[in-house]
């Protein structure tokens, strides 16, 4: 008798007053113009990224969403930014936003990687022991959540996290098996346990294990193993975050997640019937070119 096909899950992200959402072969993203109309794109996933069975491997995978999530997530927020701009006659153009996303890494390289190691340092000066990479591991995420609390005073960030709350609540409704209308997504829970959120918590705590035996490195190599080590600290962070969510209504799973959705409470704000309309217009999206009927005919920027 054949294997029964692993259980897909759908996912996604917020975008500029919009969302995101990933099927098995298609995705969509639907937001809503400031004249109130929906505006949706989908188009299959034909790169090796998404349909190479190298990448539904195991560990393998996790490498696979890391790049998903930049390349997918940039063309979507770009898509999105420009759906907004319309209204003011305004064409953000994919080097533009290239240009962004290269200043986000840099940024975010300093904070996450620099930061924490600087404060290591200033706090343990014995770098091979491993004293030096828990105070590191302990300081990337201390960083993080107080990087998460600051952004979410931004109202336009709020927003996105209204969002990423809708996409979220949809979701969860879908996967319970209820209809997905505004009433029933409305009731349910904002908070999910394969949250990109959580997956950072866990990295955080992965990187402590991973990075130790790297504690006593020259200061230039300890910052270039900590960058080239990402995709494996993902690879293993990803199968964490899947192996949680098989569990979570168990007792040891249900434990095992309440920090990693205490965390999104950061990152995550209740949606209005408005938002969830965008979300469910995308996971419905997505669903349909799942199942072969056809996507809508409107291409991300490159």
């Amino acid at each position: 008798m054949a294997a029964e096909p692993e259980q897909f899950f759908y996912g996604g992200q917020a975008v500029i007053e919009g969302v995101l959402m990933r099927g098995r072969r298609h995705y969509a993203v639907a937001a809503r113009r400031r004249d109130g109309r929906i505006v949706t794109v989908s188009e299959p996933l034909k790169s090796r990224v998404y349909t190479s069975r190298l990448w539904a491997l195991p560990f393998f995978r996790g490498v696979a969403g890391l790049i998903e999530m930049l390349h997918l997530g940039m063309r979507a927020l770009t898509w999105s930014a420009n759906v907004q701009a319309e209204a003011d006659d305004i064409q953000l153009s994919p080097t533009v936003m290239r240009a962004s996303m290269a200043v986000s890494v840099i940024v975010g390289l300093v904070l996450f990687v620099g930061l924490p190691l600087g404060l290591a340092g200033l706090l343990h000066h014995g770098q091979r022991s491993v004293g030096f990479v828990i105070i590191e591991g302990i300081a990337r995420a201390c960083v993080l959540l107080g990087y998460l609390a600051l952004i979410a005073q931004v109202p336009s960030v709020r927003r996105v996290f209204e969002y990423h709350g809708a996409e979220h609540k949809t979701i969860n409704c879908f996967e319970a098996g209820h209809p997905v209308d505004v009433e029933h997504v409305r009731t349910a829970s904002r908070l999910h346990p394969r949250c990109g959120t959580g997956f950072l918590v866990v990295v955080a705590l992965v990187s402590i294990v991973v990075f130790a035996p790297f504690g006593g490195l020259p200061v230039p190599l300890l910052v270039l193993s900590r960058v080239v080590l990402i995709p494996v600290v993902a690879a293993i962070a990803y199968e964490g975050i899947r192996g949680l969510a098989r569990i979570r209504r168990t007792a040891p799973g249900r434990l095992a997640l309440l920090p990693i959705l205490a965390t999104q409470r950061l990152t995550t704000r209740e949606p209005d019937d408005a938002q969830i309309e965008v979300a469910i217009e995308a996971l419905a999206l997505a669903r349909a070119g799942d199942v072969g009927e056809p996507p809508t005919p409107m291409p991300l920027a490159s």
